[in-house]
């Protein structure tokens, strides 16, 4: 799931209208992970750190700014239940090293019920709320609820985080709902994107078009950019039967009309999960323990923000943040 919606099961019923069967999901999980190459115990992203006197050619070295990286507070909000425990996840961020996050809602069961009251905890550890998955409005008031809080928080984006549908209509018009809200933000100074899931992908809305067509037609690329969750366009790939899964994803970054200026960075368990973290194959991964070359999407496309995140942490949440801000710190890449 993300931020409360469960993609996997958007993704999941799609297939099934298409005659797929929950056995073929799981073959395909299977072979998008055994098909991708395993360095570092299950992870390919090794290969995006080269060593000292490494030949790479006439390339230019470029890395994840450490500034740049920002985590999906929904990664933790298993830990983050009381005021105590919010604000000791707080605290682990900023030693961690965090300097950014994306928020999921505010926490009124811990006392933190406004943005200005969160916001103060952010700025007493030095974090800025740069980001936030928050849905489409239901009305003006909403709408404008919606951004006074973004303005609080000084951010420079607001994210739809899902929509689910099997309507051409649907989505039509929730892009041009997008547009409408994406010209207001424009006039407060915010930026307005859409997050993907892998359903965008894989539902026919007749003809063989999908959600994602519908997007990248009817979405104003000088109003509203994406933020690309390259674990579910991998999924993606994976579940239309693309030869190359990382190559689908960054099909999906390079070329759409709009912008990628935010990426969620989560990694997929390959054909060792069970075996090595008693996870299943296909599954959410932890930064660096699974198959996604992160390294050679970076290369293709370098985003504004880079976004740790895992819907279901391998480990313990802070883990999980520990580990996406020590594998993406410093992150090498090499443009040729």
């Amino acid at each position: 799931m993300c931020f409360g919606y469960d993609g996997d099961a958007a993704l999941r019923e799609s297939l099934e209208r298409k005659g797929a069967s929950r056995r073929g999901l799981i073959r395909g999980a299977v072979a998008g992970a055994a098909g991708a190459t395993v360095l570092a115990a299950g992870s390919p992203a090794m290969a995006g750190k080269p060593g000292k006197g490494h030949d790479h050619g006439h390339g230019r070295q470029k890395e994840v700014p450490t500034d740049l990286i920002s985590i999906q507070l929904y990664t933790l909000r298993s830990a983050m239940t009381t005021n105590a425990s919010v604000l000791q996840q707080l605290d682990q961020l900023e030693k961690f090293g965090y300097q950014r996050v994306e928020r999921a809602g505010l926490y009124a069961a811990a006392g933190l019920d406004t943005a200005a009251k969160l916001k103060a905890e952010f700025d007493a550890r030095g974090i800025w709320a740069s980001s936030s998955h928050d849905g489409i409005s239901a009305d003006a008031a909403s709408l404008n609820k919606k951004l006074d809080d973004a303005q609080t928080f000084r951010q420079k984006y607001i994210v739809v985080p899902y929509l689910n549908s099997t309507s051409k209509s649907e989505w039509q018009l929730w892009a041009e709902q997008m547009n409408t809200e994406a010209a207001a933000a424009k006039r407060r100074g915010m930026r307005y994107g859409y997050h993907n899931h892998a359903h965008e992908f894989t539902i026919d809305l007749g003809g063989g078009e999908t959600p994602w067509d519908i997007l990248t037609s009817e979405l104003d690329p000088k109003l509203v950019h994406l933020e690309v969750d390259l674990y579910w366009a991998y999924a993606a790939g994976v579940n239309t039967n693309a030869a190359d899964p990382l190559q689908f994803a960054i099909d999906v970054v390079r070329s759409a009309p709009q912008e990628v200026r935010q990426y969620h960075v989560k990694d997929r368990h390959g054909a060792d999960a069970v075996a090595l973290y008693n996870q299943q194959p296909g599954d959410m991964a932890d930064l660096g323990l699974g198959v996604i070359d992160f390294p050679t999407i970076f290369k293709a496309h370098q985003a504004e923000e880079y976004i740790v995140e895992n819907d279901t942490p391998d480990f313990r949440p802070a883990a999980t943040a520990n580990t996406g801000f020590r594998y993406l710190e410093g992150l090498e890449f090499w443009l040729m």
